[in-house]
């Protein structure tokens, strides 16, 4: 019935999904199994791809041939570049997505695919033998053979959903849980821990008054994704803000009593930075109030995710309390929030190429790794998948450096730290962040992807190569055109930075503080006629590579003398809370192991690389 397959990936959220492409790409016939057909790449929690850091992510998933950034480019509502008050290493893209379109244009590229098939049924368990995965069997007792298995759960393993004191099965509203498979691995000797996770109640737009909140845009210059030739975004839907208060958690408290997260019937570690509502203003006590994001869930429906208000309260606290925020006083709510518990396998267990120390061909990606959101379990299923084929094929492991890609950061956390709670990624976790930004992803990572065989690349790499080129002659040509002062001191005073007293080339004026190639652009018009023949994104990077040449620099140093001082010796009296710049983790975490050296400090889970960095200084390197 079903032929010998080079690669199945049980689980079709967006790990799956990218794993399975992945391999297809690398030239593996693959297996798609799901539970579910109709919830292939299904938004199980916010409407959203991207943020800090997360954005990204989703470019380095596109550099290196992954479909997130082009299915997020096909069917964003709304478009924001987040921190741009900030340096470049900070910029991270982030899309509003129509929930509806997201998951059926995944569908519909997979579907497109020739090497990917697909079978609509629960993986109960694997076939292993001699301590080597051969294949899957399922449900009704079919056996489905492989050269490899990537296993991308998501919560489904045993699943567990609460709502107040309601516990019910399953891996997401509506959908059962998964069994069998953990009870498996534990006899193969993994271990296994419990974390939650949880989601905001779904509410009816047409019931809410925006009038009494925050609009919310979308940039006026949208950006995308994908470096292919993606649709543009010619329209956008506004978000808005609303914010909790004392009389919301005033109403929320009386509920707390039958709260699973408070009487202990939730076992699981939640995320720590995307607390539930009622452990907010448990934590938080001294806040007043709380900000809400009121997110639209696509163009053509009246749901609404409300971005801050994840709970398990039960559901008539939770109706109680949403009433009393303002603009939601006649507030209908489709479903309540929940939370679920759900297995996941410590990933120290895991080699770098995301397969595991104990059973051979075997991989896991997403949150069976004990990592949280959509863009970080994506990144993990496509490493995973290229790392499956090239394992059946006899060939060295794809393991990207941290200096290599926010995707390389990711992996080697979870293998050499591990987590005990959802794993989310940000910048403030990659100590290389200038060298891996968001507008350079497809420099750093399609020629690579291009080396391991990657197939379907070659669109991206015309354009990188373009984009190369044109760096080259903007670096060039502002290395060696001069401006005079009286062609541009007026501009200089009119944004308060010193005038010139001589002919000066251009890229020094760029290098200044307040200055910005698009603004000089307006008042030299042979520079602005220059820059016209360029794509806007071309002129961005080049922008950056000039400005912060010295920068870029001194961090490529870095990257060559970080190996070094990995085994230097931390004092045992070390008093790490004096350390204000030190994250209020890294010294929880750092004061209860003390760590004999910073090597061992690096492998803390908790502890970031930026944390390492001032450590470093504070012993005099």
């Amino acid at each position: 019935m079903f032929p010998l397959y080079d690669v199945i990936v049980v689980g079709a959220g967006h790990a799956g999904c990218e794993a399975a492409v992945a391999a297809a790409n690398m030239g593996s016939k693959v297996l798609l199994a799901t539970m579910n057909m109709q919830t292939i790449a299904q938004m199980s929690c916010n409407p959203a791809m991207g943020g800090v850091a997360k954005g990204q992510i989703v470019r380095e998933i596109d550099a290196l041939g992954g479909y997130s950034g082009v299915v997020t480019d096909h069917t964003m509502v709304q478009f924001r570049m987040l921190n741009k008050s900030k340096g470049p290493a900070m910029w991270s893209p982030r899309a509003q997505s129509d929930r509806m379109l997201f998951a059926a244009k995944w569908r519909e590229m997979l579907e497109q695919h020739s090497n990917i098939d697909f079978w609509q049924e629960m993986v109960k368990g694997l076939i292993v033998k001699d301590n080597r995965c051969t294949g899957v069997y399922t449900s009704i007792g079919l056996e489905i053979n492989a050269k490899s298995v990537v296993l991308t759960n998501g919560t489904f393993l045993n699943g567990l959903i609460h709502i107040g004191e309601k516990q019910l099965g399953g891996g997401r509203a509506g959908e059962k849980a998964s069994t069998g498979i953990t009870a498996q691995l534990h006899d193969l000797g993994f271990e296994s821990g419990r974390m939650k996770t949880g989601t905001p109640p779904r509410i009816d737009g047409r019931s809410l008054d925006y009038t009494k909140m925050e609009i919310q845009h979308g940039d006026k210059e949208v950006a995308k994704f994908s470096y292919l030739d993606t649709p543009d975004l010619e329209r956008q839907l506004p978000c808005h803000v609303a914010y909790t208060s004392k009389d919301v958690h005033d109403t929320l408290k009386e509920g707390f009593d039958r709260s699973p997260m408070f009487n202990g019937r939730i076992r699981g570690l939640g995320p720590r930075y995307c607390p539930s509502i009622e452990d907010k203003i448990n934590r938080f006590a001294d806040r007043e109030r709380h900000q809400l994001f009121v997110e639209p869930e696509g163009w053509n429906t009246c749901e609404i995710y409300v971005n801050g208000f994840s709970s398990s309260l039960p559901e008539d606290v939770q109706y109680k309390a949403m009433r009393k925020i303002e603009g939601f006083e006649n507030m209908k709510m489709f479903r309540p929030g929940y939370a679920i518990e759900y297995d996941f396998f410590p990933p120290t267990q895991l080699k770098s190429s995301l397969e595991t120390k104990l059973v051979d061909n075997l991989f896991f990606a997403g949150q069976i790794n004990g990592t949280t959101g959509y863009e970080e379990a994506a990144c993990q299923g496509l490493m995973a998948g290229i790392n499956a084929h090239l394992k059946i094929n006899e060939e060295d492991p794809f393991i990207l450096k941290r200096s290599d890609a926010y995707v390389g950061v990711l992996v080697d956390d979870l293998v050499n730290k591990g987590t005990k709670e959802p794993y989310r990624m940000f910048t403030s976790r990659a100590e290389y962040r200038i060298l891996i930004r968001q507008d350079n992803a497809d420099l750093r990572l399609t020629p690579i992807a291009s080396q391991l065989g990657m197939k379907g690349l070659e669109q991206r790499i015309t354009k990188t190569s373009e984009k190369v080129n044109s760096i080259e002659e903007l670096e060039q040509y502002l290395a060696k055109t001069s401006v005079s002062p009286d062609h541009i001191n007026g501009w200089l005073n009119n944004i308060g930075s010193s005038p010139l007293k001589q002919k000066v080339k251009l890229k020094s004026v760029l290098a200044r503080p307040k200055v910005h190639l698009e603004e000089m652009a307006k008042v030299l018009p042979y520079l602005n006629d220059y820059l016209s023949k360029y794509p806007k994104d071309h002129i961005e990077s080049a922008e950056i590579n000039m400005k912060y040449e010295g920068y870029l620099v001194k961090e490529q140093e870095m990257v060559d003398k970080m190996n070094r001082l990995e085994d230097l010796i931390l004092k045992d009296n070390f008093d790490y809370d004096s350390i204000t710049s030190l994250s209020a983790e890294a010294r929880e975490k750092l004061n209860y192991i003390k760590p004999r050296t910073i090597g061992q400090a690096s492998r803390i889970s908790g502890v970031s690389p930026s944390d390492i960095s001032v450590l470093l200084v504070h012993v005099g390197r």
